[in-house]
């Protein structure tokens, strides 16, 4: 079970404003700290852990916010008869979930959603700060999602929020295709409070699910996951 704790260390003043903000209303969820956890956690930010340990590590991490993420989705009661012919009450997702990453470092998040839902819709948009000057706000430059998204609920995937600005285009653009605050669940791995406090001040219906929130965002992953920090 997740919990809203600390991940840092020492948190940080902005840290402990931000939970304060946020847990009465239950739209942060932070993985709880276990020993595993941060060990993974350990591992990506450390500057001479190699790609092939990067790639395997990342991935498993990803997956424990994947699998979470999945509590977040509604289901059904389901009734089966087991092998010994007795019944057994248990659950099932009801239909209408899908995933959207954001290109490309959204993109490594991907292969643990579909190994948890194996015939997930899974969407894509591109967002890109304006090259000629990088404080600009970024904006979405390419967009392909499922037809009937405005009726899904949505796993919103990036590995990171520094700023917040790529996560605060990308659900911007959810809204323009109707999909409701309260059906996006942003799944990152690693958050700053001032991501957090900025996007859930601006979309206070949005579930922000992370692994740690620190003033110290682990920077460069995609360039380390895809092998382009060379």
């Amino acid at each position: 079970m997740s919990s809203v704790m600390a991940a840092g260390t020492p948190p940080s003043d902005n840290y402990i404003e931000c939970i304060a903000r946020q847990t009465d209303r239950d739209r942060l969820t932070v993985l709880r700290t276990t020993n595993q956890i941060r060990w993974l956690q350990t591992i990506l930010r450390n500057a001479n852990t190699d790609h092939g340990d990067f790639v395997f590590n990342a991935d498993r991490l990803i997956r424990l916010v994947i699998e979470e993420a999945l509590n977040f989705l509604p289901t059904c009661n389901k009734t089966v008869i087991t092998p010994k012919d007795q019944p057994y009450e248990g659950k099932a997702f009801l239909k209408g979930n899908c995933g959207v990453s954001i290109v490309r470092s959204g993109e490594a998040m991907e292969k643990s959603l579909r190994q948890c839902c194996r015939s997930i819709r899974i969407g894509k948009m591109l967002v890109r700060h304006p090259e000629e000057d990088p404080n600009k706000p970024a904006k979405v430059i390419y967009v392909k999602l499922p037809p009937d998204i405005a009726e899904r609920n949505v796993l919103l995937m990036y590995p990171l929020m520094n700023s917040g600005g790529t996560i605060h285009q990308s659900i911007k653009e959810l809204k323009k295709n109707n999909v409701p605050e309260d059906r996006i669940t942003i799944c990152t791995l690693f958050v700053t409070p001032y991501s957090v406090n900025r996007v859930l001040d601006d979309f206070p219906g949005v579930r922000v699910l992370t692994t740690e929130v620190n003033d110290d965002c682990a920077l460069h992953f995609g360039e380390r996951y895809f092998g382009t920090d060379q």
